[in-house]
């Protein structure tokens, strides 16, 4: 007979493994190139000496004279706290009672639950990966919304159906649908009813405002990185071109030979979105170049440059590209994905007042850049090619 005990020895035993594998390998094809660690771990906080520069003992001389001044790498803390990262599922008491006699009908219930689980930690991962860390997801293009309709200013690649969108002053609101033609989210909520919401503010997941992990975005484009401001520290600031560019050999060249020249970086990952890698593929037709394609760690197939993965993805920003070095990344963690648990060693738990069983997975980490001078991006990709093309 299943009971509870049963459905939680599956969930420890024969589930948690798979789940672990799916949202550190499979969630999105930059994070599985990015290395883990649980070094560096100091209470809830990652805390690392990133070496700036080179050593400056070095020098040339008299056959006779003084050799060079001894001067060792000059080191920075860096200080990250650690995010909290869940991922919950849910099965009603009557379900479970349901399956209880019949293996099959309960294995495919837990499949059921761990799929979707997997599905939406997946998406929330890569779109965290990519942001600033701020959770943002929208800006309100509109204070005037209608019809349980929001505005939006730019995309709303970040928004799917089902998530659970906050306001600053904690109104929230259930997505349930979006049009992406128009820009325009669909919510549960009346949105007169909150009278709160200004064009200009943002959206954020919720309970997530400052709380997610510092992604690609918030390298770039954060006024301050592990408790050190851009200002008084010039070498964190990544390399950025803001003006326009047209995709093509040569301009994915220079930057490569800019980031190399100056930081002594490698790279060895593009990211961009979908929209540009398609460019891309154009361009290399138009001038009858060979389209290479490569296998990344994780299964996820793209085309390259000169053997770099040129990768899109949905959670990149319109028009950027991004150029990193992923050997100066680390994902520091205090443990990889568990069930949380309680002093018993439960982990499906009944909801206060309600017929229903939930669990938790849980991950306590944060991703670290060593070298965030060493990455760069285009913030402005042209949409079309151009006859600049052939140079």
């Amino acid at each position: 007979m299943i009971t509870l005990t049963s459905a939680e020895n599956a969930l420890k035993e024969v589930y948690l493994g798979v789940l672990a594998n799916q949202l550190n390998v499979a969630a999105n094809p930059l994070l599985a190139q990015i290395k883990r660690s649980t070094n560096h771990i100091n209470g809830k906080e990652v805390r690392l000496a990133a070496p700036i520069g080179i050593s400056g003992g070095i020098g040339a001389g008299d056959e006779d004279g003084e050799l060079p001044t001894a001067k060792g790498t000059t080191y920075a803390k860096f200080v990250a706290e650690l995010k909290n990262l869940y991922g919950k599922i849910e099965i009603s008491d009557k379900a479970l009672r349901a399956t209880q006699n019949n293996a099959n009908s309960f294995v495919n219930l837990l499949n059921d639950e761990m799929e979707r689980l997997i599905e939406s930690s997946n998406f929330n991962l890569g779109r965290m990966l990519f942001g600033d860390g701020t959770g943002k997801i929208v800006k309100i293009d509109s204070s005037t919304p209608a019809n349980n309709c929001i505005n939006i200013d730019g995309s709303v690649k970040d928004v799917v159906e089902g998530m659970i969108l906050e306001h600053s002053s904690g109104y929230k609101y259930t997505v349930t649908g979006v049009d992406r033609t128009n820009n325009y989210v669909y919510t549960a909520e009346d949105n007169y009813s909150s009278a709160n919401l200004s064009s200009g503010d943002f959206l954020y997941v919720q309970g997530s405002k400052d709380k997610e992990i510092t992604g690609i975005e918030g390298i770039f484009e954060n006024t301050s990185l592990y408790g050190l401001t851009k200002a008084d520290n010039k070498w964190l600031n990544p390399y950025k071109v803001s003006t326009t560019v047209y995709i093509s050999d040569s301009t994915i060249q220079t930057m490569l030979d800019y980031l190399e020249d100056t930081c002594g970086s490698n790279i060895n990952y593009i990211a961009t979105t979908k929209a540009i890698r398609r460019l891309y593929q154009d361009y290399l037709g138009a001038y009858r170049r060979n389209i290479d394609v490569t296998e990344l760690k994780g299964g996820f197939k793209t085309i390259t440059y000169n053997g770099i993965p040129v990768v899109g993805d949905r959670f990149v920003n319109d028009d950027t590209m991004y150029f990193l070095n992923t050997n100066d990344f680390t994902m520091y963690e205090m443990c990889d994905w568990k069930w949380l648990e309680d002093e018993s060693g439960r982990i499906l738990k009944q909801v206060p007042n309600y017929p229903v069983y939930q669990a938790t997975l849980v991950k306590y980490a944060e991703l670290v850049c060593e070298k965030p001078a060493g990455q760069g991006k285009y913030s402005k990709v042209a949409k079309t090619l151009t006859a600049d093309n052939n140079t």
